[in-house]
């Protein structure tokens, strides 16, 4: 039994190389890309999601709904 083998299109295919990433934040980092340079406005050292700002700004809503529900704090 004769096995094929299927070969990627020559000259088709953009160079993927290794690109530099500049959040707004001032952080940078590398990772692979068809461009040199990408420019990114949030990452994963200032997403609220990652830094842990997101459970405390939703921990504060559950807390004042608890107190206007229940009259604590008047």
């Amino acid at each position: 039994m004769r096995e094929e083998v299927k070969t990627v299109k020559e000259k088709i295919h953009p160079n993927f190389k290794e690109a530099k990433v500049t959040c707004a934040c001032g952080n940078t980092f590398m990772t692979g890309s068809v461009k040199d340079e990408i420019r990114v406005d949030v990452c994963s050292k200032c997403h609220p999601f990652f830094t842990g700002a997101q459970r405390n700004a939703a921990a504060r809503g559950q807390v004042e709904k608890f107190n206007k529900r229940f009259g604590k704090g008047k």
